[in-house]
């Protein structure tokens, strides 16, 4: 796959956790001021804005982290790279969701170690 049509994904992505944050903020009635300054944001400066209204437990927030890191891994030439073994991360899983960080074998060891973790969050 190319890395403009790997953007163009990643874009839309992007569009549409802005959109579902939008609209937690909203939910909370949040000003629309706040609103527009999001929209606005880069993602680094989105994150931690979100991090400031103690908005870092909701699953949009841990979605745009991933969004960010692939971003950022597509601009340093390693998207696609596992991060934990930096083996290449299966077409399949990349198809299935293009923020995916680690090959089928380090998520199933990482989801592993942080079972316990996983269920104190739900």
């Amino acid at each position: 796959m190319k890395n403009q049509d790997i953007r163009a994904q990643l874009s839309k992505i992007e569009i549409a956790l802005r959109s579902e944050i939008g609209l937690g903020l909203i939910q909370q009635h949040l000003a629309d001021l706040q609103l527009n300054i999001i929209q606005q944001m880069d993602l680094s400066n989105l994150i931690d804005y979100l991090s400031e209204l103690k908005l870092a437990d909701c699953g949009s927030f841990e979605r745009l982290m991933r969004l960010d890191a692939a971003l950022c891994q597509l601009d340093l030439g390693l998207y696609g790279l596992c991060s934990d073994c930096e083996s290449e991360i299966e077409a399949s899983r990349l198809q299935s969701d293009p923020t995916e960080q680690r090959c089928s074998i380090c998520a199933s060891r990482y989801n592993q170690e942080h079972r316990h973790e996983l269920r104190l969050n739900h």
